[in-house]
């Protein structure tokens, strides 16, 4: 898509009201997907949380607050990075960038605005958390880049996502061992697993672009093995952090059930029927329905597992 194009697009657009600017914000960064990472981030304060205390109403506002400025901040420069992609992918090109709902300044402004908000609050919370923040901007800088060169980019998104619950635990107890890190990589896993099957919808246009994924790198059929293998790490991960963790009780064993049996579900839902491994009809059920569920699902049970104890 030329540049013409989305310049010539944004000005035939009307003007809309701000209800409708601040709905197109939302939208360009897909705030609904919040809820893959911030459930995993709040669980981690929580197990990181001595017995019989509970965080502060201000340590969860500021994990909150640099949560959202967090993601806002990559997924905004995301869209700014791969407008002009999204523009040529039948797909995503109804997006509000190449499509002119959202003007390149206005989404280089909500990255900006983004990014301050994730430094203002990573200030508010333990030093290490300040000293991280170089790294988490690092990481939720390159992952927009990642596909240019890279199948690994479904590693990094996992990565980012990953971080965040490290987050979560460092936010409380202000140092870092390995409980977090091993509970960190299991969201890595888990994210990089369902990534993995979203990104095969667009295996034929990636291919056809010279994009990099591991669809592309391996093909579907043998792409979705490298998905299993993932979320079974992650499953994996989650029964030796519960091992390792001195307060897991029944509930946090259920958290694992529940995740378990929900991935499972997810790769039954999209396996082909012989004549394509994969049903993309069933990847955005899969994706968002199926994982929205496991984060939710989780964090209430580790709250309830604190509740309880």
């Amino acid at each position: 898509m030329s540049g013409s194009r989305l310049h010539n697009s944004t000005e035939s657009q009307p003007k809309r009201s701000l209800g409708e600017r601040i709905h197109e914000y939302v939208d360009l960064v897909k705030f609904e997907h919040t809820i893959f990472a911030l459930p995993f981030a709040l669980s981690a304060m929580l197990l990181a949380t001595p017995p019989h205390q509970w965080p502060s109403w201000t340590t969860v506002l500021w994990i909150v607050l640099a949560m959202v400025g967090g993601r806002t901040y990559a997924m905004g420069l995301n869209r700014l990075i791969d407008a002009r992609i999204d523009g040529q992918n039948p797909r995503t090109q109804n997006r509000s960038i190449p499509a002119g709902r959202v003007s390149q300044w206005e989404a280089w402004a909500l990255v900006i605005v983004s990014a301050i908000l994730l430094t203002f609050a990573a200030f508010q919370l333990p030093l290490i958390c300040r000293q991280l923040l170089p790294v988490a901007f690092i990481v939720l800088t390159i992952y927009s880049y990642m596909k240019l060169f890279s199948p690994l980019a479904h590693l990094v998104l996992g990565i980012a996502l990953g971080s965040s619950a490290v987050g979560g635990w460092l936010a409380v107890t202000g140092k870092l061992d390995w409980l977090p890190v091993i509970f960190g990589w299991s969201v890595v896993f888990w994210v990089a697993g369902f990534d993995i099957i979203y990104a095969c919808q667009d295996y034929g246009f990636d291919r056809q672009a010279g994009l990099k994924s591991i669809p592309v790198a391996l093909g579907l059929e043998r792409a979705l093995m490298v998905s299993r293998v993932f979320h079974s790490f992650t499953v994996g991960l989650l029964v030796l952090f519960a091992c390792l963790y001195s307060q897991t009780s029944v509930f946090f064993w259920v958290a694992i059930i529940l995740t378990a049996g929900m991935l499972l579900y997810e790769h039954l839902l999209i396996r082909g029927d012989g004549k394509t491994p994969i049903r993309l009809e069933k990847v955005n059920e899969a994706f968002f329905n199926i994982n929205g569920k496991i984060s939710l699902g989780v964090f209430l049970l580790v709250l309830l597992q604190k509740w309880m104890g």
